[in-house]
Formats: C-alpha cells, structure tokens, sequence
C-alpha cells in the first residue's frame, strides 16, 4: 500500500525507511544495493550510473585488479602446503607428502591440483601473521594494519573503490559469500566510508536456480513492475520535498535508486553473475562446489569490470577432528584457486589480474587431544599468482616443526604493500579521516620475490 502523506522526520534515513515500508513490494528487491549505492551518492556525488556510461572506456583499461581468497578460521600450514614429514607424529599429522612439480617441494596428499600446477604460481612459507585472534585476522590480513579498536584501517578492497573506482556498471568492489569476520571490523571500508564497503553477494553459486538478490529480479517481478515502482518513487520523493524534508539528501536518494533500477536491469549485471554461460567443462575444472563455482563467479566479475573480488569460504577453524575437517575443506579449495590461476591464463587474464591466497593464521605444531589443531600466531602460508608473480615458487621457510619462520619473516604490511604496489597505487597515499587527519596507506614493503 502506498500512503501519498509521508511522516515527518529529522533523519533522512527514516524517512526513506518508512517510504519504503509504506511502499511494501519494493522490499522484494532487496537493499544491499540501494544501501550501498544511498552511501555513494550522499558522500561522494558520484553515481554508479555515470559508471555505468563510462563502459567503454572501462574496456581500454588496462590496469590491475585483483581477487582475493580467503579462508576463513585459519587453515593448517602443516597439512596443506608446508608438511613436516620428517618430524614426530605428533607434529607431522595424518596426511602424507607428495611431490610436485618443483623438484624437492613437497605439499600434502590433500593438494595434488597446488602440487601438479605450482608452476603458475608461489607459495610463501614465511609468512608471520603476528596474531591468533579472530577477527582480530580479519582486520590485520584483510588491511595490513595491526589491530586499533578505536580506528578502522580500510580493507584492500576498499581502498582500490576509494583510489580506482568504478569501471564498468558493476561495483568495484565485491565480496561472493560472507565469511568475513566484522566484529572487530575487519574486511570493511572504515574511515574510508560506507560507500567503498564491499557489495556483499550471499548465497551458493553452485546450487540450482542461484540468483544475485539485488541483481536479480525475483520471480514475478517484470520489467515493467519495475518501471512501475520508479514513478511511484518519483512520485513520493517530490512530495518529500514539497513538504520541504531535507532536500539535498532527497536529490540524492533520486540518484541512488535510479542507479539501483539500472543495474538490476542492467544486461551487463545480468550476465556478469549468470553462470549458466559458462560450459560444463569450465564449471567442472573449478569443481561443482561452492568454493569452486564462486572462485568461477570472481573471473566473471573482473571480466566485467569489478577491480577487487573476495572470495571467503568458512569452517577453518579445525581445533577437533582436524584432519576429518581438512578431508572436506582442503579438495574443492585445492580444485578451485589453481583452476582460477589457469583460466585467468587462458584468457589472457592473467597478467593484469592479481590473485592471492590469505588465512586467518597458522595452527599449531602438536596435534592436540581432541585430534585437532589450534591458533597459532607466528607462523602461516599465502600463495600468489599473476601480475608478474613468477610461478614455482617457494618463498622463505619454517623451522622442522612448522613454529616460526627461519631468517626474515614475512608481515602482514609486507602483503598490503605488495598488493597495493601490484594494482599500481602508490604505497605514500595518503587518506584523509572525516575530522581531517591524514592517514598513511601502508607501513610495510613489497615481498621482492613476488614483484617479479
């Protein structure tokens, strides 16, 4: 039902929330997209609509994105890419080694696709995640910063919205899944602004019928029902400002659902997260899971001209019955991130997309009583590939029992760094808080061995 006398209120906010309930059906649309899009418009001004008119140009641009995966809960060094066979049972765990393409590396049997495709790519061994916390991880992985409770440092891919914007009618930054931890906000935009947030993407791409809430009509919803719902809109937003409700707030409101309208019609939109063009046997190389059909989603997304995508994937976190966990978790992961790797290859994706691999932390080195594995703060594994990352190798190493890494360790702020210098934003910018305090965007350096 839609009521023609909307109630005064002080905040925008309410207002267009009680418009919204008043309107009733919209509700069927979703908001994750509009939120995000009332977020652009009022801060910034700029509309994902005028993004959407700069396709073309976007099809010239040549410059780096990016996807990130991330495995939520922090998956074992030991029993995935950095064995300890000849350590004690209690240390080296159930899995066996296997070779793999690089003389004298070793992963576990869990990971036969890494071993058979580490030419692409490189795995790093010395990787000092300084925590062993979670969501405390979500923020120093996911921001190169340490933990601050009463300051939010904005994720990678808050910045890349923040410093490259838009490039086609999709948002430069996308999360598929939500296996991101935000307690402690970790994975968020920050001082940065609720605009740059990721536009989240819930739901199982693998599963039958898979659609995107806010880009997806739900069924019974046409065309023209929604051409319907913009005058109703209209119509409701200029009876707002005839009662004289915050105007230049409103002027924006009209901007943001307009922009919401055109990228749910939006063919480009549609196709983006239509995975049913894909063929069987592309599906089927990233593994008919979820975890393997998002990493498929991500390559769609970037093609179409998101910058940042990450990929999460939950239930890391193996403190009992490790091994029973991993027999489940480590195969559609070991499937998808080098199937990712080599189809971006074959695309001629590969060389301006960069891909990595981030967890939580490492586990410990003794197996515990319940056959499990705990948090473990100074010692994890990443992997790399594209954008110039060489392939087949193996970065830094950890000590017999996996504990600490041997020599320079890798940090954190080392990984923003080489992220940020990847997709070419320098590493002095700088970021101005809403009380006007500059803030620097990484006080960590480049890994060499990945900048190829």
């Amino acid at each position: 039902m839609l009521k023609l006398f909307p109630r005064r209120t002080r905040s925008c906010e309410r207002s267009r929330r009680d418009f919204l309930v008043d309107i009733g059906s919209l509700s069927a649309l979703g908001l994750t997209l509009p939120n995000l899009l009332r977020a652009t418009a009022s801060a910034t001004g700029r509309s994902a609509s005028a993004a959407a008119e700069s396709t073309d140009t976007a099809s010239s641009d040549k410059g780096v994105n990016a996807i990130l995966l991330w495995t939520r809960g922090g998956t074992s060094h030991h029993d995935s890419l950095d064995p300890k066979p000849d350590a004690g049972e209690e240390v080296r765990g159930e899995f066996a080694p296997i070779d793999t393409v690089v003389p004298g590396v070793q992963f576990t049997e869990m990971m036969p696709h890494f071993a058979a495709e580490l030419g692409r790519f490189s795995v790093m061994r010395n990787l000092n995640p300084i925590n062993g916390s979670h969501s405390v991880a979500d923020y120093i992985m996911m921001s190169g910063h340490k933990f601050n409770p009463s300051f939010t440092h904005p994720c990678y891919g808050a910045v890349v919205s923040k410093e490259l914007g838009y490039r086609s009618s999709l948002p430069p930054f996308i999360q598929l899944g939500t296996h991101v931890d935000h307690r402690f906000n970790g994975g968020l935009a920050g001082f940065l602004g609720l605009e740059h947030n990721a536009f989240v993407v819930p739901g199982d791409p693998n599963k039958k019928g898979f659609t995107v809430r806010d880009v997806t009509l739900p069924n019974g919803i046409t065309a023209a029902r929604v051409d319907r719902r913009r005058e109703a809109l209209k119509l409701v937003d200029t009876m707002q400002r005839q009662l004289g409700q915050q105007l230049d707030a409103l002027a924006a409101i009209d901007t943001y659902y307009e922009n919401a309208f055109n990228i749910i019609t939006s063919p480009e939109t549609k196709n983006a997260f239509d995975l049913s063009r894909e063929d069987d046997k592309t599906r089927d190389a990233y593994g008919r899971t979820e975890l393997g059909q998002s990493c498929l989603l991500a390559r769609r997304m970037i093609e179409a001209g998101t910058r940042f995508v990450t990929v999460t994937s939950g239930g890391w976190d193996t403190h009992s019955n490790n091994f029973k966990g991993l027999r489940r978790l480590l195969p559609p992961f070991d499937q998808a991130f080098p199937a990712l790797v080599a189809d971006l290859g074959q695309r001629g994706l590969l060389d301006n997309t960069f891909v990595f691999w981030l967890t939580d932390f490492g586990r410990t080195p003794k197996i515990n009583t319940n056959a499990g594995r705990d948090h473990w703060s100074t010692a994890s594994i990443a992997a790399f590939a594209g954008a110039g990352v060489p392939g087949g190798q193996i970065i830094g190493e950890t000590d017999d029992t996996g504990s600490q890494p041997v020599g320079d360790a890798v940090l954190p702020q080392d990984i923003a760094a080489t992220v940020y210098s990847k997709l070419g934003i320098p590493l002095d910018t700088h970021h101005m808080t809403p009380d006007g305090r500059p803030v620097g965007l990484c006080a960590g350096s480049p890994v060499p061995e990945l900048m190829g």
